[in-house]
């Protein structure tokens, strides 16, 4: 089944312990995209500025892509720069140019509003209401993604979208913040009962606390030697989660401990190299074999023998 993403496309100029990447193709839509294409027939709803370079629209086309949602505006495109603690476990924004993304007002098609599976990625909160709106009918799963500046700066128009979303993901510590709450449990149901049945906390190098519906579940992050860069690993995450859902339509408890799964491998695979570049240097076999990697770390439903997770550019793989 198809899935719509509503995001950024940006350039991100990035410095970590390892080294730095000027100008990268960057943006939640962009490795939202990259990352869950291997499991399903993924849409792209956003915006680029006149210098935003064809090639980088091709990576995302031959990924099997929709990108005919993607609007060019005059100006420039969206622009980030940030810093990385040795840790790797904060930055520091160095700067942010919003540049034509300042504008951005979604519109989507009637083949994009008719899609099944729905990601808001990390834009403001009322403009994930105005394509909520847009929608023909209800999605089978919406998911949205949010972060403590529209806690701060948007929290009656986040309280109203969130009360309509099947799925939050948020930081540990956002998730906090957001339901007022520093237990994170208690947090997580304080949240729920606003609304979404399932509540993802990510934790960063710790992995992702999951909680569906009376269900707890704890996603372990993939052991790294190196981490070279974590930008765009939540949305990887996302990815992962989303397109495990999308494959075959499961919406059971177990799909979705695999989905939290899968949103570990996608956000493994993210962190090991610069921008998309090892997103776009995988192959279906390198996920099952890093899903399968994660059996001898945690308890979770395991693929079958011989079957799959995704078959190519536009997957129509399952994981179970």
């Amino acid at each position: 089944m198809s899935v719509l993403v509503v995001g950024s496309i940006a350039y991100d100029s990035v410095t970590t312990p390892h080294g730095s990447r000027e100008d990268a193709v960057g943006g939640s839509a962009v490795y939202f995209a990259h990352a869950a294409s291997f499991f399903a027939p993924v849409s792209v709803v956003a915006v680029v500025g006149e210098d935003f370079a064809a090639d980088n629209l091709d990576a995302m086309r031959k990924r099997g892509v929709d990108i005919s949602g993607v609007a060019k505006a005059k100006g420039k495109t969206f622009r980030w720069a940030g810093e990385y603690h040795p840790s790797m476990n904060a930055r520091a924004t160095l700067d942010t140019q919003l540049n034509v993304f300042a504008d951005f007002a979604p519109k989507l098609s009637p083949q994009h509003s008719a899609c099944p599976y729905l990601f808001l990625a990390n834009i403001a909160p009322e403009l994930q209401l105005d394509v909520l709106r847009q929608m023909d009918a209800r999605p089978k799963l919406v998911a949205l993604d949010s972060m403590n500046f529209w806690i701060d700066s948007s929290p009656d128009a986040l309280r109203e979208v969130v009360a309509q979303v099947d799925v939050l993901f948020l930081e540990e510590a956002e998730l906090r913040d957001f339901a007022q709450e520093r237990n994170i449990v208690r947090a997580a149901k304080r949240v729920q009962a606003m609304g979404p049945a399932t509540v993802v906390a990510k934790r960063g190098e710790y992995g992702a606390l999951m909680f569906h519906e009376g269900d707890m579940f704890s996603a372990p992050a993939y052991p790294l030697e190196r981490v070279m860069d974590p930008t765009g690993a939540g949305d990887a995450f996302a990815a992962g989660f989303v397109g495990c859902l999308a494959a075959d339509g499961d919406l059971s408890p177990d799909a979705f401990r695999r989905a939290a799964m899968l949103g570990s491998v996608m956000g493994s695979f993210c962190v090991q190299d610069f921008s998309i570049d090892r997103l776009t240097a995988l192959n279906p076999g390198d996920i099952d074999a890093r899903y399968r990697a994660f059996t001898d770390l945690a308890a979770f439903p395991q693929l079958p023998s011989g079957a799959t997770l995704a078959a190519g550019p536009a997957g129509q793989g399952s994981p179970a």
